[in-house]
C-alpha cells in the first residue's frame, strides 16, 4: 500500500451496517473512531495503556484534530487503518498522523492528524511529559519532513 510514511502501525477493519448513514456511505464520526481506537492499540503495542496514564496521573489529550475525508466508504469495505507518532517537541506536543485505505483500492480514504498534549489526568491542566512517555513516544516518532 501507498503509505504516506514508512512502517505504520496498522488495524484492519471491515465495514458493517451499523456505519452506514443516511446518505448511504460511512458515517464521518466512524472516521474518528476509528482512528482513537488504533491510536489506542498503537500505544498499548508501545507498552502505554491507560493504567499506565492513571498510574503517572498523565495522558496525552487531543488539542487539535484534523480530518480530510478523501473518498466514501461503504458496508463491507475492508479499510486498512495506519498510525504513526510523527512529532515530539519533548516538553508537552507530541503529534500523531493517520491514513485510511481502502483495502481492495488502495486508495486513500482519509488522513487525519491529532495535535495532543500531555495533561495532568487529576486536573486537566497541561504539564510536562514524564520521562515514561518520552522513553516510549519519543523513540516511536518517525522521521517526517517537518521534524
Amino acid at each position: 500500500m501507498d503509505w504516506d510514511y514508512p512502517t505504520p502501525f496498522t488495524r484492519q477493519l471491515t465495514v458493517s451496517g451499523a456505519d452506514i448513514d443516511g446518505m448511504g456511505h460511512v458515517n464521518n464520526a466512524c472516521y474518528v473512531v476509528w482512528c482513537e481506537d488504533c491510536a489506542w492499540k498503537h500505544s498499548e503495542a508501545l507498552g502505554l495503556s491507560v493504567e499506565d496514564y492513571q498510574r503517572l496521573d498523565r495522558g496525552v489529550s487531543i488539542h487539535r484534530a484534523n480530518y480530510e475525508y478523501l473518498l466514501p466508504s461503504f458496508e463491507n469495505d475492508s479499510l486498512t487503518i495506519a498510525t504513526w507518532l510523527t512529532d515530539c517537541d519533548c516538553k508537552l506536543r507530541l503529534e500523531r498522523s493517520f491514513q485510511i485505505i481502502n483495502t481492495a483500492t488502495e486508495q486513500t480514504v482519509l488522513r487525519g492528524s491529532w495535535q495532543l498534549i500531555c495533561t495532568a489526568l487529576s486536573t486537566g491542566k497541561a504539564v510536562r511529559l514524564p520521562q515514561e512517555f518520552l522513553n516510549t513516544y519519543g523513540a516511536a516518532v518517525i522521521p517526517t519532513p517537518q521534524n
